[in-house]
């Protein structure tokens, strides 16, 4: 479908044009026209597949610029997210003057507060420092027509389920509530029982959710073999963009700091990083200033990267969900990617049921041999070689030199010996990576891996061992720079009271949409 059949405002189809686009995606050509028709939607979609679009455009469309009321919320699981909604619905209503404002944790309150003053049209934001809002009475929502809870099974992995609930019992009974999760537990219905009226459920086949278009690998190892494996797997496959997970914040920073001792443009993130370094090296990533960003699943959600051509699970992921969240960073918008888990013996259960949830066999891959890896680095010099003389215009500098080396050395031994001091090899660096404790066995955690994931899979043990667990990650959504303000607070009462539907008005149909 093309954006232009949409009966979208055309100032918002001049932006959609100038962004380069024509045809609607799967999720789009679905969720437009419900959200355009009033009807509370459930959209079943992963991050890259154009959902930001799917609800921002109805939304902009139906902002009544007369008013000075925020007429929409957009409440994500992560401030990385909430500012890269922001800045796309920006540029999808800048022609139709749309205001738009981000709030999130571990940003000046105070500047937020000056920016609220401004009259919004719409608020996007994290659920702690939503209700810091509410709360301090600076956010009012008594004129919300749209809500959008935005990686909703996210926001529930990380303990946002109260904070959600307590904003939306914040907003007025008559509005219109879109949800988008890329998987479905049942918390996720739960919610949607409780605030949503008959919403229409669009879902997107589970090929094009498990991404066909990743070769996916794995690679057995112990765990002290990794590192070596997987610098050595770079070498052959070279990435151009890549992202490598870790299962701890640890983890993490071990991984970065070894390949950047072995010569790897690489950066960490994970959620002890300040606001302004996690800005930094995303900004450096997307622009493809970093070839290689390590992260926990935490403080990966929600990130709309595109280009990324590599995914390296340095740690498999505890949840199956996770690994489909992980591997999704690649292979968009037409392009293939690859993906390579490392697997300990121990673990391979994970990968088996990894596998089941993705009805997709990974398919092993054996340890580099030298020649490969040697092969490898050697294209990679050679394409170093072909840019420099493109791209650096005062080679000439350096004629004296050469023809005095060439006076003395044939061209053969000085290109060996250019080769020798580029290429090295990587083990001469020796990194130690510590041992993470063993994952439980999957035998035993096998009927836990469907329902009540929260606070046990993926990054748990990331949040619990470093200090972080679900609370100490709602508390970083709301703290910072509050200068005054107490972070911690929470409006219990609301809790008490916290659908703004009665159970009489929630009475579900849902109808199940699944695209052909």
């Amino acid at each position: 479908m093309k954006f232009s059949e949409l009966n979208l405002d055309s100032r918002l189809l001049q932006a959609v044009n100038e962004a380069g686009f024509e045809e609607t995606t799967p999720i789009q050509a679905e969720t437009i026209p419900m959200v355009l028709a009033g009807d509370d939607v459930i959209g079943q979609a992963q991050t890259g597949t154009g959902k930001t679009a799917a609800f921002g455009l109805p939304i902009l469309d139906a902002i009544d610029m007369s008013s000075t009321d925020i007429q929409a919320l957009i409440i994500s699981p992560t401030r990385e997210l909430a500012i890269q909604t922001q800045e796309e619905l920006y540029r999808l209503g800048r022609d139709k003057k749309v205001r738009v404002q981000s709030v999130y944790g571990g940003s000046d309150i105070r500047r937020q507060i000056r920016a609220l003053k401004n009259h919004p049209n719409i608020v996007v934001g994290t659920p702690g420092r939503m209700l810091d809002h509410i709360n301090r009475h600076t956010l009012k929502l008594g004129n919300v027509k749209t809500v959008v809870l935005d990686e909703a099974d996210e926001m529930l992995d990380m303990g946002f389920v109260e904070d959600i609930e307590s904003i939306l019992s914040n907003v007025p009974n008559v509005h219109q509530t879109l949800l988008f999760s890329a998987t479905m537990p049942k918390p996720i219905m739960r919610i949607a029982d409780k605030f949503m009226t008959d919403p229409k459920i669009v879902k997107i086949k589970s090929k094009e959710l498990t991404a066909d278009k990743i070769d996916q690998y794995y690679v057995k190892a112990r765990d002290f073999e990794k590192f070596d494996l997987m610098t050595r797997i770079f070498d052959v496959q070279g990435p151009e963009l890549a992202l490598i997970f870790g299962r701890t914040k640890r983890r993490v920073d071990e991984l970065t700091r070894g390949l950047q001792a072995r010569g790897y443009n690489a950066e960490g993130l994970h959620g002890d990083l300040s606001q302004d370094k996690r800005t930094s090296v995303l900004r450096k990533f997307k622009a493809g200033k970093l070839e290689f960003l390590v992260a926990t699943d935490v403080a990966a959600r929600g990130l709309d990267i595109s280009g990324v051509s590599h995914v390296y699970n340095y740690d498999i992921p505890q949840d199956p969900d996770s690994y489909v969240h992980r591997i999704g960073r690649t292979g968009r918008a037409g392009h293939s990617g690859v993906s390579v888990t490392f697997v300990t013996p121990n673990e391979m259960g994970y990968l088996r049921t990894i596998e089941n949830l993705t009805k997709k066999r990974m398919k092993p891959l054996a340890p580099p041999t030298d020649n490969e890896v040697l092969k490898g680095q050697l294209e990679a010099v050679k394409e170093e070689v072909k840019n420099t003389i493109a791209v650096d215009k005062n080679l000439d500098r350096f004629d004296d030199a050469v023809k005095e080396l060439l006076e003395e050395y044939s061209p053969e031994d000085l290109v060996k010996v250019y080769l020798s001091t580029t290429i090295k090899d990587a083990q001469s660096v020796p990194v130690k990576i510590a041992p993470e404790r063993p994952l439980p066995s999957r035998k035993n955690s096998h009927s836990r891996s469907g329902h009540g994931r929260r606070g046990r899979f993926g990054g748990g043990r990331d949040r619990n061992r470093n200090g972080g667990g679900h609370h100490s990650r709602r508390h970083d959504d709301r703290g910072g720079n509050n200068h005054g303000g107490k972070s911690g607070e929470r409006r219990h009462d609301s809790h008490n009271n916290n659908s703004s539907k009665s159970k009489g008005q929630s009475k579900k149909n849902f109808k199940i949409r699944t695209n052909l």
